[in-house]
């Protein structure tokens, strides 16, 4: 299961809650979608990106049995987790954390400790502590990972 959201907040009377959208697969808010939380799964019944969210990341959503404000307290701030949807040609944290990356020529460069957030590009952390910009990493056929950047990307000391 994969943290998509979180409810932030209830909205109203009629148990809607506010829920914040971790994931750029807009399907996952579908009417009919099943989200888990550590109370209960939740499936949504209607979802509308808030007006004031220009990212997609805002979402006014109901749930089944959610009914009253008080419904839906009981959810605030709860993680929204999910199954993996797969998406051809996706590169997805959950398979890069603890893989193998290796540079063309097939010699091993080293292993994805962490996954770092970054406006140009996601950064890839090795167990070295060496910086790889997502943009330079393909999946090979054979299930690898490659790094294909410029000269002197994997030369550098961290």
């Amino acid at each position: 299961m994969l943290d998509v959201g979180r409810i932030v907040r209830p909205h109203g009377l009629k148990g809607q809650v506010v829920v914040e959208l971790w994931t750029n697969l807009l399907e996952r808010m579908r009417p009919g979608t099943e989200l888990a939380t550590e109370l209960r799964t939740l499936v949504i019944t209607s979802a509308v990106q808030t007006p004031d969210s220009t990212s997609h990341t805002r979402w006014l959503v109901a749930f089944e049995g959610l009914q009253s404000r008080e419904d839906a307290e009981q959810f605030r701030d709860a993680v929204l987790r999910a199954e993996p949807i797969e998406v051809e040609g996706a590169l997805w944290v959950h398979q890069l954390i603890g893989a193998d990356l290796y540079a063309t020529d097939g010699t091993l460069v080293g292993r994805v400790e962490a996954v770092e957030a970054n406006p140009a590009s996601d950064l890839l952390i090795l167990e070295d502590g060496r910086l790889v910009p997502l943009t330079f990493v393909s999946r090979s056929g054979d299930g690898r990972y490659t790094v294909d950047g410029p000269p002197g990307l994997l030369d550098l000391e961290p």
